[in-house]
């Protein structure tokens, strides 16, 4: 369906674009000779500078389990194709050690904060350890 929706709106740029080419090219008959000179002349401009697209066929195909790989051609293999092609991975690695340094410093954080809060708290830390304190717990819950 998407597809089909792009080819109708091809076609109906390239029908909007051949009347409006066809009413363009009907009413320069009735222009002035240095007129259609100079317009001849920055048509002619712009095709020079139009850019030509220039399209890459794949040298081969290869399959691996449920994968496809393409192979271009020996195009251009340059130092710096290969440098700008390893940046999103530098960026990645980089990006996930920040991250991972990033959750172990909160969690040294969270860490510290229950140290704290068991060294200023009234009872002492071995009372935590105590099997009859957490029956005591275990009681009040219950109530």
């Amino acid at each position: 369906m998407n597809n089909m929706h792009l080819v109708l709106q091809d076609n109906f740029e390239d029908n909007f674009g051949s009347r409006i080419a066809a009413r363009l090219s009907d009413s320069t008959v009735s222009l002035p000779n240095d007129i259609s000179e100079r317009l001849k002349a920055a048509r002619m401009q712009a095709l020079s500078k139009r850019k030509v697209l220039k399209l890459q066929v794949a040298a081969g195909v290869s399959h691996s389990g449920g994968a496809a790989i393409l192979h271009m051609g020996g195009g251009d293999r340059s130092l710096w194709n290969r440098i700008a092609s390893l940046v999103p991975l530098f960026a990645l690695i980089a990006g996930l050690l920040t991250i991972a340094v990033l959750q172990d410093q909160k969690r040294a954080d969270e860490i510290a904060a229950v140290d704290v809060e068991l060294l200023i708290d009234d009872l002492p830390p071995a009372a935590y350890t105590d099997p009859g304190f957490l029956h005591f717990l275990n009681m009040n819950r219950r109530d």
